[in-house]
């Protein structure tokens, strides 16, 4: 069975959008492989992706390829563009003719600004993940879209939403990953710390031949009479650094509590 290049090259773009979940990933730096992608599958001039909360930018990421012109026109479009309209919207921006937008007065500052670049026509989709709008992902070709098949135009529409909806669930993995990361972590040091207490209860426990739980209550007061973390304290404990005289009042002063 023969398969189109183009078919194979998207198959292999959306396998490295859903890789995230690696060491020392960079959102920027994925952006920016998504963007290629788009620009090489799409023949287009440039491409970028803005992403958006609460219907602000909050970061750009364009093309390795015109690198400076997309992240211009994406600034741009502060007062409005494609990028804006496809996230307000939840649909794609189909193409549009630049000249023709910048003489309806759309989106002005962009095309202004699209204009001074040659940019000759543009589209957006949303990055979304269900109903989760994450910004948008924004082609800049070099084609009027009139003189273009519309198969094709729908074609590319389908290309460039693909590779967002990947790169969509490829952030939204990494962000549930890099949760549940942090809240194994904070477990472990969690677990860590009980069981260094529970240590240094047992080791002054038989030290001074007192019940676990009043060792344990001298830990804990001394570690409040001197502000100190009770997981820092058990850790003196066990390395022998503790100030045993100290420590040993504290058991003291509780010798007529509850054994």
């Amino acid at each position: 069975m023969r398969y189109a290049t183009r078919e194979i090259r998207l198959a292999s773009a959306l396998v490295e959008a859903a890789d995230t979940l690696v060491d020392g990933f960079e959102a920027t730096r994925y952006l920016q492989r998504v963007s290629d992608r788009c620009v090489e599958l799409l023949h287009a001039r440039a491409a970028g992706v803005m992403l958006i909360d609460g219907g602000r930018s909050v970061s750009l990421a364009a093309s390795s390829r015109h690198e400076r012109v997309a992240l211009d026109l994406l600034e741009a479009q502060h007062g409005g563009g494609p990028c804006l309209d496809s996230y307000g919207s939840g649909r794609p921006v189909p193409p549009v003719s630049i000249r023709v937008a910048h003489a309806d007065a759309r989106w002005p500052d962009f095309t202004e600004r699209a204009l001074g670049h040659d940019i000759v026509t543009t589209f957006a989709v949303p990055l979304r993940r269900r109903d989760h709008l994450l910004g948008a992902l924004n082609v800049f070709a070099p084609t009027l879209p009139d003189t273009t098949p519309a198969d094709d135009v729908t074609g590319e529409l389908q290309v460039a939403q693909a590779l967002a909806d990947a790169a969509a669930l490829g952030l939204q993995n990494r962000h549930t990953y890099a949760q549940y990361r942090t809240l194994s972590g904070q477990l472990q040091q969690a677990l860590s710390s009980r069981v260094r207490i529970e240590q240094a209860k047992g080791m002054l426990a038989e030290r001074w031949s007192v019940p676990a739980d009043r060792a344990f209550r001298a830990l804990r007061q001394y570690a409040r009479r001197h502000r100190l973390p009770l997981d820092q304290v058990a850790s003196t404990v066990i390395e022998g650094v503790e100030d045993g005289v100290e420590l040993r009042r504290e058991i003291d002063a509780d010798a007529d509590g509850p054994a």
